[in-house]
């Protein structure tokens, strides 16, 4: 075969071993009907893909049927929320006879439909995907694959979402650490509340911003829009753009509401080069958990995404065969 040239069914049936009409009975998932072993679909499928016909699979929608995959779709596993979205997913999948296929995707876009692309290619029978960057593109290509699909933490517009209710759980959070600050002084910024971390382009935290920013407001706490640093959620940038507010402020402030684990990390390296009595003035707050964080030298209030429910309620949309576009919220729990 010539370089650039597209395979066709005699190639795929040569090097799979198998006749032409088989190639076609099983890439348009007739293989049933002709009473073709599932051993050699595989095969047909397997060389198919590696000349180049996984994205034909994919627009026409041709997957094996029930391979007992289910599909999964994450930033990372390094967070304990996606670790524990992670293992719930687990748990759950195998609870239905189906084997876990997770993969860490990152934040970036391209990464992520990659990924769905790549799992939708070993014919996965069901995906969950969390933190889509860009949710739409991911459902239309699930979609155009007819394969059931649920979007978790960060919702789709046009397929079934479970999230958790960060408006409400950062409104929570934020009126827990006013009610133990001393009342702030509009005149003396050092005695706000501020909020540290996270970016106000994805969803998640432009909910968690907006319940802060409304229960500052309602608390008459809210004087500057300097006192949100959306900062991004890496832990190095959270630890510089609080040395800086540190710097500028010449203390630490008043109270700090801190948007995930990870720029909680970043707060952590920075505190831990500062005296005993310049962290105790300080009320602390993060919208995540970790266990070991009780350990930590002063009081920290923390909020809880229940992803045991989320996931649990993503799976019964999957169940149910929901493919309509709705929007679930389950709310976190203080601790």
């Amino acid at each position: 075969m010539k370089s650039g040239q597209k395979s066709t069914i005699y190639d795929i049936a040569q090097k799979a071993g198998a006749s032409p009409s088989a190639v076609s009975a099983a890439l348009n998932d007739k293989w049933k009907q002709r009473r073709l072993k599932q051993e050699t679909v595989d095969r047909i499928l397997q060389v198919a893909r590696d000349e180049g016909y996984t994205a034909n699979l994919q627009a026409r929608g041709l997957r094996k049927a029930e391979s007992g995959l289910a599909g999964m779709v994450l930033p990372d596993h390094e967070n304990r929320f996606f670790a524990e979205l992670s293992q719930q997913f687990a748990r759950e999948a195998h609870a239905r006879g189906l084997c876990p296929a997770i993969v860490h995707a990152g934040r970036d876009a391209d990464a992520q439909l990659s990924s769905v692309e790549s799992l939708i290619a070993y014919s996965v029978d069901l995906l969950m995907i969390a933190g889509a960057t860009e949710p739409l593109g991911l459902a239309h290509t699930c979609r155009k694959a007819r394969v059931p699909h649920v979007f978790v933490d960060h919702p789709c517009a046009e397929a079934p979402s479970v999230v958790t209710d960060n408006t409400g759980g950062a409104a929570l959070l934020t009126k827990t650490l006013l009610d133990v600050m001393e009342p702030p002084s509009s005149a003396d910024p050092a005695t706000w509340l501020y909020f540290l971390g996270g970016e106000q382009s994805l969803p998640a935290s432009a909910e968690r911003i907006l319940g802060f920013r409304q229960q500052t407001k309602a608390a008459k706490a809210l004087f500057d829009p300097g006192q949100v640093l959306a900062c991004g959620y890496e832990s190095d940038k959270a630890e510089a753009a609080l040395a800086a507010l540190y710097a500028r402020l010449g203390q630490l402030p008043a109270g700090l509401f801190v948007n995930s684990i990870g720029c909680f990390e970043g707060v952590l390296r920075f505190l831990s080069g500062l005296p005993e009595g310049d962290i105790v003035r300080s009320t602390f707050g993060c919208f995540d958990h970790d266990p070991f964080a009780t350990l930590s030298r002063f009081p920290l209030r923390m909020i809880r995404q229940r992803a045991d429910l989320m996931v649990g309620e993503a799976f019964r949309q999957l169940d149910a065969g929901t493919s309509e576009p709705r929007l679930i919220r389950v709310a976190p729990e203080l601790v």
